[in-house]
């Protein structure tokens, strides 16, 4: 069952992707260089740009103003990378682009839902919870992690903490613990 809804998950973060390409591909047909000035266009930043262009905002110093204190470009930058062409058949397919990016993340939420209920189900080998070592954590997950704490669960299941191997991680492991 576990295995399944790992291949489901890992199926729509790929379609995601897809939409995040196409995302970006509007964008530049646009002339608009976001990605040039923004790492992560799905991030909190991008994001509240995109939104705002599709909810009808065009003007370059207003988008910029939108960005998140945390985003080393300048204002003045990020305004130069939203001067463009905002034609309507671009704007059409940004808004639906979006539109079933945020439709696959609310399922892939969903997903980590039952998978997290699956994990829940299996006879735990140990009660305790993983040791803290001297080797530092993200405290922030990565954006395709899910919102629960795979780390613990998977620990519980094997009674040891394969995190410890350098180059794994608790979705790496539970990718193929199937």
């Amino acid at each position: 069952m576990l295995r399944s809804y790992i291949r489901q998950r890992d199926t729509l973060i790929k379609s995601a992707s897809a939409h995040i390409q196409r995302m970006q591909k509007a964008l530049i047909q646009m002339n608009l260089h976001l990605h040039k000035v923004i790492s992560d266009v799905t991030g909190l930043t991008g994001m509240k740009i995109i939104k705002a262009i599709v909810a009808g905002e065009q003007d370059p110093q207003v988008l910029a103003s939108l960005k998140d204190p945390h985003i080393k470009s300048s204002t003045a930058d990020i305004a130069a990378s939203l001067t463009g062409d905002y034609r309507r058949e671009h704007l059409f397919v940004l808004q639906q682009e979006l539109t079933l990016y945020e439709i696959y993340q609310q399922q892939i939420i969903a997903v980590d839902a039952e998978i997290e209920k699956c994990l829940a189900s299996f006879e735990p080998k140990t009660l305790d919870e993983p040791p803290t070592t001297g080797r530092k954590r993200r405290k922030k997950p990565t954006a395709n992690h899910p919102d629960f704490d795979l780390h613990k669960y998977l620990y519980r299941m094997a009674g040891v903490d394969f995190t410890l191997i350098d180059g794994l991680d608790a979705l790496t492991q539970i990718s193929h613990k199937q």
